[in-house]
This record gives structure tokens, sequence and C-alpha cells, in this order.
């Protein structure tokens, strides 16, 4: 990644909750066709999220920590903030004197811009301030929310409202937390009662339908963009008897990865 800082714009799509094993399961049979055309090899990886919740997770995201790859043995980062005994950086590894990686982009020429999802970004609370307010530009929305079952959609057209005002030779970090996949995504499954863990599912086929507009629409400025798709963490539908997240179960902590180089024209 260093050596494409200034030359590509950047973008981290963050999947908010999506589990794993459901992100491959769909790939794997063809139902997020989208997806799996970005995606390395038509496949996710396998990663463990250095958090069970969004708020952590995304803080060591901006810091460095995107997901583990499951091997043993150290893996080398794409970016990270610079701190004394660090041995994951390396020779490709961005290491800037910033605390976070908007910031970072920000000195480095980026207009940082963050599109919010679930309820950490939504500025309704000091609490809900601090991830967005990294952000040169932060928007959020109700309709950007876990309530909204086309979240995606309002989050896309305000992408295409604020992208085009951007000079096109000044380099864009967007940020983009989808809420979707997070409970409650029963309105996602005609006739759900319930979350489960084919709402969630039916959910990550609403974000891949939307996936090709995304791409376009982060193209459309002609530049290169380096891309990382990903979950900050999973949830339980009642594996062991737990539900939800920020708990230590293995569906919490295994997410899918990947990331890939988006060309103009290509979408």
């Amino acid at each position: 990644m260093r050596t494409l800082i200034g030359s590509h714009d950047i973008c981290l799509v963050t999947l908010d909750t999506l589990r794993f094993d459901v992100a491959a399961e769909l790939a794997e049979v063809g139902r997020t066709p989208r997806l799996a055309r970005a995606l390395p090899g038509g496949r996710w990886e396998r990663r463990h999220s250095p958090a069970s919740f969004t708020y952590a997770a995304h803080h060591a995201f901006f810091a460095g920590f995107l997901p583990t790859p499951v091997g043993p043995g150290r893996h080398e980062r794409l970016y990270a903030a610079a701190f004394p005994g660090s041995e994951t950086a390396g020779a490709d590894t961005w290491v800037f004197d910033a605390p976070d990686l908007p910031t970072a982009l920000a000195g480095a020429g980026y207009h940082t811009l963050c599109l919010g999802g679930v309820g950490f970004f939504n500025r309704r609370s000091p609490l809900g301030s601090v991830l967005p307010g990294l952000f040169a530009e932060a928007h959020w929305e109700p309709e950007f929310g876990v309530t909204s079952p086309t979240c995606l959609d309002a989050q896309l057209d305000r992408l295409a409202e604020v992208l085009p005002g951007q000079p096109a030779d000044r380099p864009v970090f967007t940020f983009l937390n989808v809420a979707a996949l997070h409970q409650p995504n029963r309105h996602h499954l005609p006739g759900a009662a319930h979350d489960s863990r084919d709402s969630h599912a039916a959910a990550l086929e609403y974000v891949d339908s939307r996936v090709d507009r995304l791409f376009a629409l982060l193209t459309g400025r002609g530049r290169p963009v380096f891309t990382i798709v990903c979950s900050d963490h999973g949830t339980a539908y009642g594996e062991d008897g737990h539900t939800g997240h920020r708990i230590g179960h293995d569906v919490v902590w295994t997410v899918p990865y990947a990331h890939f180089v988006l060309r103009p024209g290509e979408w």
C-alpha cells in the first residue's frame, strides 16, 4: 500500500456484522455475484477481527490493525500508526506519524469522507461523534441506519451528491460503514418475523445488488481506487445459546476480508 499513497484514491468498506460463514457460502453458490467478481479469486479471505463489536474494531482498523489472517506467524500490515515495538510493519507497509488513518491521509493531501451506518457513527451523542469526528467530512441520517431496508441506497445517493464535488486531482479517502447486516435485518427477508442466519444472508444479497453502483461511483473520478472490504465482527443467531456479538465466539471473531484495486471503466 505504501507505494499507492497519492496516486490512488482509497476506500474502506466495512460490512458491519457480516459473518464469514455466510459470506463464504453465498459467494460459493453464486448468490453474491457482484462481490465475487471483485474478490481475488472470487473468494473471501478468512480472518480474525481485532474486536468483537463495532466501536472497538474500527478504532483498531483506523490504527492499522485490520482483521488478521488466520494462519500462524507475523503478518505484514497494509498501513500502521507508528509506535515503538511494532513487529508487523514491513517494506510495503505505509507507516504514518498520526494516531489514525483518516488523520494521516489528510496530512498526505487526501480529502477524508465518512458515510456512517450503525449508531457509533450517528453523531447523536459524544460517543457517536468520536469515529466520524476523525474525518474532514462525515454524513449520517436515519435512512443510513440499521432499521432502514434501503440503508445502502441512501448512502449511495449521498455519495453520488458529494463525491463529484472533489477536485479530480485531489485524492479521496472514502469510508463506508454498511448497516444492512446488523440486527434487525429481518426486513430483508419477506415474511420473516425474527432475525436469523437466513435474513442475514438476504441482507448480504441486498448489499451485493448495489455493489456495481458503489464501485462505479468510486471509480467515476477517473482514478484507480485501492479498496478494502471486510467485516468488523460477526454475530450469533443461537449458536451455543448466544445471540448477538460483543462475545468471544468463533462466529463473532471470524470475518471475511478482501482488498483489491478498482480501475476506471471496469464498473
